[in-house]
């Protein structure tokens, strides 16, 4: 008999051994969808977590489905997506229409949206960076600044801070672009600045054309920080009958955040693959903006959801008896923990 068929024999006894199985196979990997309202560099968490591998390890495969703006959210409410990365007034207007969603994780915890200004207007009016946000407000007045749609994110940000600084809403002339389209327009000077966040902040301010006038970095405007955005959010009774999903998926998002923080170099390397058209500079701010707004761990709180809906009805986008009365109820930080 050869030291083949011995073995063979030795293996073949073992499986008839009481209580004795072949070795499991291996576990297959869950699947879950996400969908992500636009392709910037802001859900850089959702980058660092499929880059890296975060949820991989961890047998979970992400489909990643870009939907454009509130379609992404829309997706999950209908049921055709398990998670979307949204904004905090978006699932707070959605419970107010009854669609009740859980917020899981909150990745960007400020607007995540500056003003930005042509250096040769600020140049002209010697405009003071260190002044106080109401002031430097002032300088808005008559100019034309692009913002994604009206009563957007950036169209909000844009009309609290000229209130602040005395503005009628008549005094500033906002118009819908998108990044694209702003951005050759700034060039050009044919508009007078634009309201974003990185890259594009940082694209102006690197060829030293644009100056920042509202900064969100910096918490700015104060009175309706913190916020939450790149939110990360699901159907109210998903995860009671998909729990593993959302620990993993969470979990993600949670290894995501710290990476960030602690791997400032990798996570510029991460944006550069996806994000490659942008000089080094430009990358490297954006991150270091990225990194001052993403808690880490990413925890919801009500004060952020509350903020954004005080901030739209400051802009006059929502009627304050519109306003929640809790916002407890939305949140769900469990898996963040």
């Amino acid at each position: 008999m050869t030291v083949f068929h011995r073995a063979a024999l030795a293996a073949l006894a073992l499986l008839l051994v009481p209580g004795l199985s072949a070795p499991p196979a291996a576990a297959e990997d869950e699947h879950t969808t996400l969908a992500i309202p636009g392709i910037t560099i802001g859900f850089i968490t959702r980058y660092i977590a499929d880059d890296e591998g975060m949820w991989k390890k961890q047998g979970l495969d992400v489909k990643v489905l870009d939907i454009a703006g509130i379609g992404s959210m829309n997706a999950v409410i209908a049921g055709s997506v398990d998670f979307s990365m949204s904004s905090g007034p978006s699932i707070t207007r959605a419970w107010a229409k009854g669609q009740h969603l859980v917020a899981l994780a909150t990745a960007i915890n400020e607007s995540d949206e500056d003003i930005v200004i042509r250096k040769d207007i600020t140049d002209a009016a010697h405009f003071d960076p260190a002044a106080p946000l109401k002031e430097r407000g002032k300088l808005l007045k008559g100019l034309t600044i692009a913002v994604g749609g009206i009563g957007a994110i950036p169209d909000v940000v844009l009309k609290v801070v000229q209130i602040q600084a005395g503005l009628s809403r008549d005094s500033v002339t906002a118009t819908p672009m998108q990044p694209p389209e702003y951005m050759a327009a700034f060039q050009r000077k044919a508009i007078d600045g634009f309201v974003s966040g990185p890259p594009f902040i940082q694209q102006a301010v690197v060829a030293g054309t644009g100056v920042v006038i509202s900064d969100s970095a910096k918490h700015e405007p104060v009175e309706y920080s913190p916020q939450s955005a790149g939110l990360l959010l699901t159907r109210g009774d998903f995860c009671a009958g998909h729990r593993s999903v959302c620990e993993k998926m969470v979990h993600g998002i949670v290894e995501a955040a710290k990476f960030l923080h602690e791997h400032r170099a990798e996570s510029i390397a991460v944006a550069k693959k996806h994000f490659g058209t942008y000089s080094d500079e430009v990358l490297a701010q954006s991150i270091d903006m990225l990194t001052a707004m993403t808690p880490s761990p990413p925890l919801t709180t009500p004060q952020m959801l509350e903020n954004g809906d005080r901030i739209n009805i400051a802009a006059g986008f929502l009627k304050d008896s519109d306003k929640l009365s809790d916002y407890k109820a939305l949140i769900d930080n469990q898996f963040t923990k």
